[in-house]
């Protein structure tokens, strides 16, 4: 995964001080209610589609240009599932970063699902009842996603 340009900037003065970020996650589903998955190349692990935001973007923009960037399937934001702070991160090479996440119910409109970029090994649709193997985070996303209740958001940090 390329470190965006605006985000070396900053680095470049800001040296590995923690950063606050936005980003996106898209959970998108085509017209059978099949759910968008990726495989990612940097853990091999089956996940939802995500990144983050440039300046000046529009965060269901943000969403909709990670999937096609990822995927090549062309989507529409539908709707705030949920927002949470994610609990912060260090990278390898000391970069430290906390991510704002905004996640979109998405619906596809086009494109054939798969790799399209570097950061994915495979991509797929998968019926939401035969899912692959997935992190909390993101079946938590998509268990949300699913549902019609109010925008869900967290009351306390993230333990």
């Amino acid at each position: 995964m390329a470190t965006p340009d605006f985000i070396r900037d900053i680095r470049a003065t800001a040296g590995h001080q923690l950063l606050l970020l936005p980003g996106v996650t898209a959970i998108v589903f085509d017209d059978a209610g099949r759910v968008l998955l990726g495989r990612r190349s940097d853990t091999g692990k089956w996940s939802v589609i995500g990144g983050i935001g440039e300046p000046g973007e529009e965060p269901a923009l943000t969403a909709e240009r990670e999937v096609y960037e990822e995927t090549a399937v062309r989507c529409v934001a539908e709707r705030v599932v949920l927002t949470q702070a994610l609990k912060p991160v260090q990278y390898a090479n000391g970069d430290r970063c906390q991510y704002v996440d905004i996640t979109f119910r998405c619906r596809a409109t086009g494109g054939e699902a798969r790799v399209n970029d570097d950061e994915s090994l495979e991509v797929a649709w998968f019926d939401v009842d035969a899912l692959p193997p997935l992190s909390e985070f993101s079946l938590f996303r998509i268990k949300q996603s699913l549902t019609d209740g109010p925008t869900w958001f967290a009351r306390t940090p993230e333990a």
